[in-house]
């Protein structure tokens, strides 16, 4: 009977080394992962770092540097009280108002005897003291009455409040009526308030009046033209966003008194201009 040769089995000692490439691979791909991420991160952070120094070098490079006068001092650097002189978003309500007075007033403005521009703080109408007051005096000529007139047609359209701000050259003066600049500026404010109630009816609890004398100039003071263009009285029509500052006007309430009570602005009102 013929023997039959058995197969040889060999058993495969290698087999471990296909769990370990899968392992290597896992491996590999679980680090270039990791390493994409982290430039990506790199790459943000370089992108954030060059914007802000982008803004700060913009921002120094909209700063302007104080200039110094002929006596080496630092010139016409009075700080300014009011809000910035940039028409802002709020102050945009007031833009058919300065179409109007513009249109109104193209002769006064293209004379120089006023000026019509649109602030933050809200619609400036100023009045060259050399058109509408004599020297050292705070009575209104009546020659401008008309022109007055045109300005309060606005007001009157309008439901803002409104200021009205005197303001001299730095000239002192010292008569016997006006003891100093102050009381100049301040009569001449109030002289516009006069004329506006009793002559044209605006209603008297929309204004307010401010003397400044000669501490917040436009021009400089060393010059005659740059006096003239400083002895002004500026009328201003708030913005709305200025009435949050301003004190709330008073009001009749049903029973016949006054109350402080704010005064509702309405959008269409300025249509109307």
């Amino acid at each position: 009977m013929p023997h039959r040769r058995s197969a040889v089995t060999h058993e495969n000692h290698e087999r471990w080394l296909v769990s370990y490439a899968d392992f290597i691979t896992l491996m590999f791909a679980f680090f270039v992962v990791m390493f994409a991420s982290s430039q990506a991160d790199r790459v943000k952070i370089k992108r954030v770092a060059a914007a802000v120094a982008e803004a700060l070098e913009n921002g120094a490079a909209r700063a302007k540097p104080a200039t110094a006068g002929p006596t080496g001092g630092l010139k016409d650097l009075k700080p300014d009280p009011r809000p910035d002189k940039s028409p802002s978003v709020e102050a945009t309500e007031l833009l058919p108002s300065l179409h109007y007075l513009n249109a109104q007033l193209r002769n006064e403005i293209a004379s120089g005897k006023m000026l019509v521009t649109l602030e933050g703080r809200g619609l400036v109408v100023s009045l060259q003291q050399a058109t509408f007051f004599p020297s050292g005096e705070d009575a209104i000529d009546p020659a401008t009455y008309s022109s007055l007139e045109k300005v309060a047609t606005a007001i009157r359209q309008l439901p803002n409040p409104v200021r009205l701000e005197g303001h001299t050259d730095a000239m002192p003066i010292h008569t016997s009526r006006f003891r100093s600049n102050w009381d100049l500026s301040a009569a001449r404010a109030i002289a516009v308030l006069d004329l506006l109630t009793n002559r044209f009816q605006v209603p008297v609890v929309r204004l307010a009046i401010a003397g400044y004398a000669e501490t917040i100039p436009v021009a400089a003071n060393d010059t005659e033209e740059g006096r003239s263009r400083n002895r002004r009285v500026d009328i201003v029509i708030l913005s709305r966003r200025q009435l949050v500052n301003e004190p709330a006007p008073l009001a009749p309430s049903p029973d016949g008194t006054e109350k402080n009570t704010p005064q509702p602005i309405n959008k269409n009102t300025h249509a109307k201009l």
